[in-house]
């Protein structure tokens, strides 16, 4: 294997921790929010005097500002400075988190989140660019452990705070409890974030206009392909099929003139180096596999098991455990371990227990999944971490801004892929299961001729005796859907496994990286 070396970090006179903190509380803040405001949806919607589809577009409209940001957060932070940009990005989120909260109607609610997705949208890469600057290349994983708290842990917590603030306050707390979070963000940004030399010194030049209308165009019409397909059969639907070719022209387009540009917005030139380009393509699976799963299977409890959203948010609640425990392992090994090992063991971890998901059943119980549900969230710490150190090893300084715009949004429209494809698959394999079942049973058979007369039996004493047959009918009706809506999520679970076994071969293609000696004096 090809062997670089790579460059030292800037010297600072601020403890990296103190910076990672800092940092890290603002991210853990954005992804928690996502994933609280998902488990209000329906409480909004009832609010605000919307149908659930319409309530939907909370998450899109967040979504799709929230994406178009991404890429385009290192001109902005290079053209106004990394500290003063993320501090106003922060108090912009922070400002429209109340408007949400504060909305009396669903249109003033949307355009708070659409300002709210803009501010939103450089926190993620600006956060992760500034947590690996700050730390010397071979104690890097050590720093992606950090950050990965906040991407990794906050979905998993976001269920259960989001439900216990809905059942027990107002479902508007969802945003309210980012005000106070917020304030302290930006203070210890103030505080404890410097920009290095290269931002206060950079010459961005003018704005991208063609290249930031490109990226709007696409990412806008693909979250909202991604969003809306499943509720009107995809490619069934004329303003689908219109608005996937939209976003694939524009795609190719932006691509091309971002090759081409001598200082497009967003320099995707930086794909030619093997390692980031590698980690961009897992992490596009990573967020597929990992956002099937976390939205998965707090369904499988409320849709077949009948928990509320807020038990079923406890019940999934130990993976967060388990990434939080994986955090400090991850960190002492990165350094000591070719990070190829360590995703290769995530990767076949998560595969394991998303077979062990593959053998549910209707009898399971809150502890029947407890283990395998922990053992996820610590093989999720050890893939998240390689994948981010690896793909930003060969860097220099200069080109993590620009390069964890890109990264971070790779990582998001594949989270977006993922859950659009879990939901689409549960309603498409539950119908496909549905006829299987249906077909392999016969009205003649002796055992369904016992069942039905039971169940007319047993009704035939509380209602109208007239009517028990047809109840006894409904009642087996409503069985076969909850069977073939099981072997639907049986069907997903294995999928995701095989998923993270094809991301085994493709971690080898991550070329060996070794480490040129800290300096004296490098944190």
């Amino acid at each position: 294997m090809a062997e670089t070396s790579v460059c030292q970090p800037q010297s600072t006179a601020v403890s990296p921790w103190l910076v990672a903190a800092s940092v890290m509380l603002a991210t853990f803040m954005e992804v928690l929010d996502t994933a609280i405001v998902a488990v209000a949806l329906p409480y909004i919607a009832g609010s605000l005097s919307a149908t659930n589809s319409e309530a939907t577009w909370v998450l899109t409209s967040y979504l799709i500002a929230n994406a178009v940001i991404l890429p385009a957060s290192n001109w902005f932070a290079l053209r106004f400075g990394r500290k003063r940009f993320l501090v106003a990005c922060v108090l912009i989120f922070t400002a429209a988190s109340f408007c949400c909260g504060a909305a009396p109607s669903l249109p003033l609610m949307l355009l708070a989140r659409i300002v709210q997705g803009a501010g939103g949208g450089a926190l993620q890469p600006l956060s992760q660019a500034i947590l690996l600057e700050s730390f010397e290349p071979r104690k890097r994983g050590q720093a992606m452990a950090v950050f990965a708290f906040g991407v990794v842990v906050a979905p998993v917590l976001g269920p259960t705070l989001g439900g216990w603030l809905t059942d027990a306050y107002s479902w508007r707390y969802a945003f309210y409890i980012n005000i106070p979070v917020g304030i302290l963000a930006a203070f210890m940004i103030g505080r404890f974030i410097h920009d290095p030399s290269y931002v206060r010194d950079a010459k961005p030049g003018k704005f991208d206009n063609l290249g930031f209308g490109l990226l709007i165009v696409w990412t806008g019409c693909l979250q909202v392909v991604l969003d809306k397909g499943q509720e009107v059969d995809w490619f069934g639907a004329t303003w689908v099929r219109y608005t996937a070719a939209i976003a694939a022209s524009a795609l190719i387009a932006w691509i091309v003139y971002s090759c081409r540009a001598r200082k497009p917005l967003v320099n995707l030139r930086i794909l030619s180096d093997r390692n980031f380009a590698v980690g961009c393509m897992l992490m596009i699976l990573f967020g597929v596999a990992v956002y099937s799963m976390v939205t998965v299977l707090p369904l499988f409890y409320q849709e077949l098991l009948g928990y509320t959203a807020f038990t079923a948010g406890i019940v999934v609640f130990p993976r967060g455990i388990g990434a939080i425990l994986g955090m400090p392992a991850i960190g002492f090994l990165s350094g000591r371990i070719d990070p190829r090992y360590l995703l290769t063991f995530g990767f076949i971890v998560f595969g394991f227990t998303s077979l062990t998901f593959g053998n549910v059943n209707l009898s399971v119980g809150p502890q029947t999944l407890l283990w395998p549900i922990i053992i996820t969230g610590f093989a999720l710490s050890f893939v998240f971490v390689p994948i981010t150190t690896q793909a930003y090893t060969n860097l220099r300084n200069e080109e993590i801004g620009n390069a964890s715009g890109i990264f971070n949004l790779v990582r998001n429209i594949g989270g977006s892929v993922g859950i659009s494809v879990s939901q689409t698959l549960l309603v498409r394999r539950a119908d496909l299961h549905q006829i299987q079942i249906a077909g392999s049973v016969s009205q003649t058979q002796p055992w369904l001729q016992q069942q039905t007369a039971g169940l007319n039996s047993a009704l035939g004493r509380f209602s109208n005796p007239a009517n028990a047959l047809p109840q006894a009918h409904g009642f087996l009706y409503r069985e076969l859907g909850q069977q073939a809506l099981l072997w639907a999520y049986v069907d997903v679970f294995r999928w995701t496994a095989i998923l993270c076994f094809l991301c085994v071969f493709l971690v080898w293609l991550f070329t060996k990286v070794k480490h040129a000696k800290a300096p004296a004096g490098v944190h």
